[in-house]
C-alpha cells in the first residue's frame, strides 16, 4: 500500500498547485537587465495571487534552477538572491518561500526534468497546475510542455511570466494556449470555484477546515495503531 503522505513530506491535499519557476534568480547575466525590467511587475503579480491562493489552502511549489552549482541547495540559492546585491534581489525580496512552500531544485529547462516534481503533485493529488514565473518563453514553456504530456489541466497567467522582450513572452503564451490548450487569462481573472470546485473561503474558514482534518488524520492514525496491535 502506498504511503498516504510520503513519509510525512506532504501533509497537503489539493486539486490545484501553484508552480513559481525560476523566480529565484540572481539575474547576473547577459539580458539579465531586460528580464529584470519585465520580471518584476510579473513578480508583484505573482506574489499577490501567491497571497491569495495560500489563504484558499493551495499548495506553493517553487521549481527553482540550480544554476549549475550542484553542490548547493535552494536554501543557500534563496540566501544568495537576498543577501547579496545582485540584480535579483527585488524579485526575491517579493517571493522568498515561506516555511510550508515545497520547492524541488532541476538541472534543465523543465520543472519535471530528473526532478521529484511529478512524484510531489501526484502525492498532493493535484490536476491543475497554474504556472508562473521567468522565462516565459524558456522554462515556463518547457514545463508547461511537460506538465501537457502528463495530463495537467494547465493555467499560465499572462501577467505572471515575463521573458527578454514582451513580444517573446506573448509568442510564448499564444503558443501554449493554442498548442497546450493552457487558460492565459490574467491572475485576477482567475476563479478558483471554477478550477477547485468550491468557493473561495475566507482565511478563519480555511484554518477551521485545517484544524478539523489535522484532528481527523489524528483519528485515523489512532485507529490504524489499534487495529494493528
Amino acid at each position: 500500500m502506498r504511503n498516504r503522505d510520503l513519509h510525512g513530506n506532504v501533509p497537503d491535499t489539493a486539486e490545484v498547485a501553484l508552480l513559481l519557476i525560476d523566480v529565484i534568480n540572481d539575474l547576473e547575466f547577459e539580458d539579465g537587465e531586460a528580464l529584470f525590467q519585465h520580471a518584476l511587475p510579473a513578480a508583484r503579480n505573482i506574489a499577490a495571487l501567491k497571497k491569495r491562493l495560500r489563504e484558499q489552502g493551495i499548495p506553493v511549489v517553487y521549481a527553482n534552477d540550480n544554476f549549475g552549482k550542484w553542490r548547493s541547495d535552494f536554501k543557500k540559492i534563496v540566501t544568495h538572491c537576498l543577501e547579496d546585491n545582485v540584480r535579483g534581489k527585488p524579485i526575491a525580496e517579493l517571493l522568498a518561500p515561506g516555511h510550508e512552500d515545497y520547492f524541488v531544485l532541476k538541472p534543465k529547462h523543465s520543472g519535471f526534468f530528473s526532478t521529484t516534481l511529478d512524484l510531489l503533485l501526484r502525492y498532493l493529488g493535484v490536476h491543475t497546475l497554474i504556472l508562473t514565473g521567468i522565462a516565459g518563453n524558456n522554462c515556463v514553456l518547457f514545463t508547461a510542455n511537460d506538465a501537457y504530456m502528463r495530463d495537467f489541466k494547465i493555467l499560465v497567467p499572462a501577467d505572471c511570466s515575463a521573458s527578454i522582450t514582451a513580444a517573446e513572452n506573448e509568442y510564448a503564451l499564444k503558443q501554449m494556449q493554442q498548442v497546450l490548450k493552457a487558460d492565459i487569462r490574467p491572475s485576477t481573472e482567475i476563479d478558483l470555484s471554477k478550477i477547485t470546485g468550491r468557493f473561495e473561503s475566507e482565511p478563519s474558514e480555511r484554518a477551521e477546515g485545517k484544524d478539523h482534518d489535522h484532528k481527523s488524520r489524528q483519528q485515523r492514525a489512532a485507529a490504524e495503531g489499534g487495529h494493528s496491535r
